[in-house]
Parts: C-alpha cells; structure tokens; sequence
C-alpha cells in the first residue's frame, strides 16, 4: 500500500509538470510539479526511487509529446488506419519512456548519493544531475521536453535568465527552487505536524519564535530570495532591451504561410495548388515593399535547383519582382561518397531571380522515421514500405553558417528550434537574425504553440529577432525579450510583412556557452570527494 502511494505521490508531481506547456499553458506548476519526486528521493531507497522516478517522468513527457499521436492516420501515404494507430502509439511510447528514463536517473542518483548531505549539497548536485542528464539527452535525436522550455512563451520575466547559460539556467532554477519548497517539507516540525496533525504539536509551536520562525522557513525564504532575484534580472534586462530592441539595422521581412496539407501531397493537382498560394503570396509582399521574404520547410517540395515546370510560375515572380526569398526544398546531397542516389537534403534556399544562390542552409537535426531510417540494417525494409520518400534525407554539417546581403543569419528548420546550441553556435559566429522555418501540419495545433515556445526561448538566449515560417501556423515575429510581435492563426492562407533588426550584441550564454552546467559538475564532484574523505 505504501509503495502504490508513493507512486501515485509521484504521478502528481508528473501531471503537475505536464500542465506547464500547451495546450494547457500552466507554466507555474513547474515551479512545484517536482517536489514530490524530491521528497521521494531522500525518503525512498534506490530501487523504489527509481520506480517513482519513472511514474513522474511518463506523466510529464507523455502529457507534453502526446501531441506525437496526432500524426495519426496516416491512410494519406497508404498506411493502413490501425497500421498508422499501432506506429503513432509506439513512437509516443518510445519517447515517453526515454524521458522517464532520464527522471529515474535524477532521482535514483538523488537517493544514491544526497542522503548524508548538507541541504546546499543537496541543491548543487540536484541542479548538476539534472542539467548533465539533459545535456547528454541533447546530443541524441529525442530532445524536446527540458525543464527550461516549460516557461516559454509565457513567463517571460523569469525567462530572462536564460540569457546567462542558456536553457540549462531555467533548469537549474526550476530543480533548485522545487528542492528548497520540498526541504521545507521534510523539516521536522513539519515532518511531526503532517503525520499527527491533530496530535502533539509542540514542535511546531516552539518554532513560532522569531528565531524559530526563520529557521523553520529558511529554505522557503531562501526560494523565494531565488525567484525574486531572477524576477529583478529579467525586469532590468527587458526594460534594457524594450528601447534597445530595435537597435541595428532595420529590415522589412515578409512571411508566407502557404496552409498546404499534406494529404494534398499525393493528390494530382495538390503541388499547382501550392505553387499558387506561394507565388500570390509573393506577389503581394513584393509589392507591400518587403526586402526579403521567408517560405516554410519545403514549401515547394521540388530538388532546387534543377528546373521543374510545375515550379515555373513561382520562378518567374520572383524573376520579375527580385525581392530576395528564402525557399523551402530539397537540395541535391553535398556528399559526393553517398551510396544512395535518391539522398538529398532539406534545404533552404535563397534565391533573387538570378542564376546564382544567395545562401543556403541544409538541416542538421533530422526527424527519425520521417526523413531518416535509424537502425537502418534491422527496420530499413519495414520502414521504407511505409514512408513515401524514395530515398532518405541526409543531414547538413553541424558547422555550416549561413551568409547573406545582409550578413550572417542564424538558420534552423522544423526540429532543431530544440536545440539551444544550434542556435547558440551560429550566433557566436556572428549571426544576426534568426530565421525558423517549418512545417507541423501533420501535428495537432498545440505542438505547434510548443514549436513557437522553442523560439522564443532561442531568441532570448541569443538576444536576436526571430522570424518564423510554418506551413500551417504559428508563424510569428519575435523580439530578442521573447515578446511575440505577431502572430499567425492556425490553418489559415496569411502573409505578414513586418520590421525586424539585425543585431550584434552578444549574451553571456553566446560568448561563454552552458558554462553553468560544469561548473555545478565540478562543485558536485568535490563535495562528493570531501564527504567520502570526512567518512573515512
């Protein structure tokens, strides 16, 4: 009976954590949805933390990637209904577990290794495990759900922080601030008033003393301290930036939301449907006096830049008007060693009417199953019946910078609004503005509000405007403070021009990376050495 209530103790503190992002956007009860793990930790053994790590972790990540699911049906690319059922299943499955992998980790490591601590100890080596598990998480293809992302878009004063050492600083504060509410708990007044609540009392009433009253409350004092540290960091930083955001060259951006489904992908006359809603919405931003306009992840989904006469209207806009584009398509592979001849790659193009490409930009971070076969030699024959691409897509170079008239540009398709050094690296080496193009129209529209969560967060760690394309909604405009300056409707034709900035600045996160995460590593580190010494 006990271990079925520490378990379902444990599912609250997930449930609590999967309300942050949308659709539900209660971004708060981050603030408190890991308490219940924590107090797990100290209480339970190893084995038992584990288990309770692993309930929190599939209630948090399965309510927040559930919108994996909406992939479902897939009878559009021939895939059976309860065929497309069982693999939209599996793969939420999937990455649900793998998430709760990673809390079973940070909990069991908890109980390991912070039982003899000192309440601080606690703290450091609890923000360090956390922050190291989701930086390893990152270096795999299954990275969307951290800790910091649970604030965007909506607590932009807190956000601000992020601004220090990237995403992990959210986390941190997240972990660290549940630890000091949760050591409250475990104090032992409170410990004696919540197991006899109507019994003796007495220690209780001895800490109602000044002195006593402090030291009860240290830890909650010492949280709140935390969170109002933060809040007057991000209220300087956002009246800073709130006159100096429009500092740097100005631009005029237009952004094309094409609304094309996929389904209409296999139709007959679903590609002349999207080569005109593209070439109109070309037309009319050239002529409202846009400098540069963005498409979505292949908008066009033709090789670029052979000729395709299905493509033809689209070309001859852009030879008339000669307003700079950024097309979505796919590009013939780099890789001149490449095996396969259907390879190729998802690519950006910047193109003006003229013979020559301004820029480009291959995509890094693949989608598993959708543009690549992971384990290629045991699922490559099962996948490649169900996929509708003849070959796979073959990733850019994780070093590649993108240069244009206007400078160097900070460039990430669909995926990899997840990954904060995507971004971080492209912006040391001299990006000005972030440009994110994607296409969820497969996707409920709350993955889309989450894919918009991704860039804001992007653009406060690197203090850029962001300009975002999607097929389908939520395109948008975002300033360097996370402010969303527009913002598109959901499957609706629309096209936006508007005013952005390149910028030069450079944050601490830019200039000096995550230095926050090995830092707390190596303090963890030696305070696990001094305590093994102090014991032997």
């Amino acid at each position: 009976m006990q271990n079925l209530q520490n378990l379902l103790f444990a599912a609250l503190g997930g449930i609590l954590m999967g309300l942050t992002p949308d659709p539900f956007s209660q971004w708060w009860w981050a603030w408190v949805g890991l308490v219940p793990l924590w107090i797990l930790g100290q209480k339970l053994k190893v084995k038992a933390a584990i288990a309770a790590g692993a309930v929190w972790g599939f209630c948090y990540h399965g309510m927040a990637l559930f919108w994996i699911t909406s992939v479902h049906p897939l009878e559009w690319m021939g895939v059976p209904w309860w065929s497309s059922l069982a693999i939209a299943s599996l793969v939420w499955l999937i990455i649900t577990t793998w998430g709760a992998v990673l809390s079973s980790l940070w909990v069991g490591a908890m109980s390991l290794l912070t039982h003899r601590l000192n309440i601080f100890s606690r703290i450091v080596i609890a923000c360090a495990v956390f922050s190291g598990l989701e930086i390893v998480w990152s270096w795999g293809p299954l990275y969307w759900t951290a800790l910091g992302y649970t604030q965007s878009p909506h607590d932009l004063l807190l956000l601000q922080v992020s601004r220090l050492s990237g995403q992990q600083t959210m986390t941190s504060a997240i972990v660290a601030f549940n630890g000091l509410l949760a050591e409250t708990l475990l104090q032992k007044p409170w410990r004696e008033f919540m197991a006899n609540p109507r019994g003796e009392v007495a220690a209780l009433r001895a800490a109602t003393s000044p002195l006593g009253l402090v030291k009860q409350w240290r830890y909650a004092i010492a949280a709140l301290l935390l969170i109002s540290t933060m809040a007057i960091y991000g209220t300087w930083a956002m009246d800073r930036d709130r006159m100096a955001s429009s500092n740097g060259q100005a631009i005029k951006a237009g952004i094309i939301q094409g609304n094309f489904p996929n389904p209409l992908t296999v139709k007959p006359k679903g590609w002349e449907i999207a080569v005109n809603n593209y070439t109109k919405g070309y037309e009319k931003l050239a002529q409202e006096g846009a400098e540069m306009i963005v498409t979505p992840e292949t908008a066009l989904s033709f090789l670029y830049p052979d000729y395709n006469p299905r493509r033809v209207p689209f070309d001859r806009m852009v030879e008339k008007y000669r307003v700079p584009v950024w097309l979505g398509g796919f590009g013939k592979t780099r890789n001149p060693n490449t095996e396969d001849v259907n390879n190729y790659t998802n690519t950006l193009f910047l193109i003006d009417g003229s013979n020559q490409i301004l820029g480009r930009y291959d995509k890094v971070r693949l989608v598993p199953i959708g543009e690549y076969i992971p384990f290629k030699p045991i699922l490559g024959s099962l996948i490649r019946r169900l996929s509708p691409l003849r070959g796979e897509v073959e990733a850019g170079s994780s070093e590649q910078l993108v240069d244009t008239p206007w400078g160097r540009f900070i460039v990430g398709i669909c995926y990899e609004s997840a990954y904060p050094a995507t971004f971080r690296f492209q912006t040391a080496a001299g990006g000005r503005l972030i440009l994110s193009a994607s296409n969820n129209a497969h996707f409920a529209a709350y993955m889309s509000a989450q894919h918009h969560a991704q860039d804001v967060a992007r653009a406060i760690e690197s203090d850029r405007w962001a300009v975002r394309a999607t097929n389908t909604g939520y395109s948008g405009f975002v300033d360097p403070n996370g402010r969303t300056v527009w913002l598109s409707d959901v499957n609706t034709y629309e096209t936006h021009l508007q005013k952005v900035y390149l910028r030069d600045t450079k944050t601490l996160y830019v200039l000096w990376g995550d230095w926050l995460t090995p830092l707390l590593c190596l303090v963890s580190l030696a305070i696990l050495l001094r305590n093994k010494i102090e014991r032997q």
